[in-house]
């Protein structure tokens, strides 16, 4: 499902969302890990955080993993 990061200065960033099904307004974290973000996802530190991953691979090693 499409979906947006739009921040307070306005720059909007669109890409593909999965988990809270609403909008929310949260605070954005990035996450520069190389392995361990299924922990980062589940790690209740991160609650009412949005978090940008930012190692390229995730989306595909996420993908096989899930099938």
């Amino acid at each position: 499902m499409k979906g947006y990061l739009v921040l307070e200065n306005g720059e909007i960033f669109e890409g593909t969302r999965f988990g809270a099904v609403q909008n929310v307004m949260c605070e954005v974290v990035f996450n520069t890990a190389m392995a361990g973000y299924i922990e980062t996802f589940t790690d209740p530190s991160y609650a009412g955080q949005g978090i940008v991953m930012t190692y390229p691979l995730i989306r595909k090693l996420w993908s096989y993993h899930r099938r």
